[in-house]
């Protein structure tokens, strides 16, 4: 595999980032995951748009545009995929001290890119104790400091789930650990504000934009009436929730499944909406 860092392709076993790299000592750095359909990446302009946003909410100059979409460009050309696949892009603070502060170095950029493997049409999900802080100054921004994440994550895996969903510090509904959530209450298709510190997911935009969902918050007991569930994301695109918190749920309930359905025909027609 080829690997794009900072200025040019190398082989992954030679692709190097110094261990001083604070996207590596202190989680300083934002990226994005890009779905990658036909040999080309889907809704690119919207990630690289939301990549330059969250280093700016980071205090971070964003990666030249030109230049990222060169990587982009490059690394596909270099790794051609039969199927469906999973770009990765990285943009850090690039090397630092030991501690928090920055050096005002360059910043590093990776773009990787592997295949993406078949996606269920449903899956298990559990809500977690601890709370997304929306007033935090990471809310939002879609950063390398996953830590919060891999333990929510392992928190639903240990229970059976595959993706956990948090409440903000207000007890309303806010994100998973890598997706938006979509609910039906009362007829209606819902999903969390960004008031709730939840992500503005490329896909959850284009959820919004081409069917009948809209935003409204709504409290995590709330979940537990909810006549379906749905996830969104880079790779999920529409997924369905068949269980939450042990509750069976329909899946794809026929909300769900059209959303799916509707968001696959207008995604066919534009690869960059």
């Amino acid at each position: 595999m080829q690997v794009w860092v900072n200025d040019r392709l190398v082989a992954d076993q030679q692709a190097m980032v110094s261990v001083l790299d604070h996207g590596f000592l202190v989680g300083d750095g934002v990226f994005e995951s890009v779905k990658v359909l036909g040999g080309a990446p889907f809704a690119l302009t919207r990630h690289l748009r939301r990549l330059a946003a969250s280093a700016t909410g980071l205090g971070l100059a964003a990666p030249p545009e030109t230049l990222v979409r060169e990587a982009v460009t490059a690394t596909l050309d270099a790794n051609p995929l039969v199927g469906p696949g999973k770009l990765r892009i990285t943009w850090t603070s690039g090397p630092g001290s030991l501690g928090s502060d920055r050096s005002g170095a360059a910043g590093t950029l990776v773009v990787a890119v592997a295949a993406l493997g078949p996606v269920p049409v449903s899956v298990p999900v559990v809500t977690v104790p601890w709370p997304r802080n929306e007033r935090g100054a990471l809310a939002g921004l879609k950063t390398t400091s996953y830590a919060e994440n891999a333990l929510a994550l392992a928190h639903a895996r240990a229970r059976g789930a595959t993706e956990a969903i948090f409440a903000d510090s207000m007890g309303r509904v806010c994100e998973g650990t890598g997706s938006n959530v979509f609910v039906v209450l009362d007829g209606q298709v819902l999903t969390p504000t960004l008031r709730t510190g939840a992500l503005a997911g490329v896909t959850r935009g284009l959820v919004l934009e081409w069917t009948e969902a809209v935003e409204a918050d709504f409290a995590l007991a709330e979940l537990a009436v909810a006549q379906e569930v749905f996830l969104t994301s880079t790779t999920r695109q529409v997924q369905a929730v068949h269980s939450l918190d042990g509750r069976v749920l329909a899946a794809p309930g026929p909300r769900t499944r059209g959303i799916a359905e509707q968001f696959g025909r207008q995604a066919a027609l534009d690869l960059d909406p």
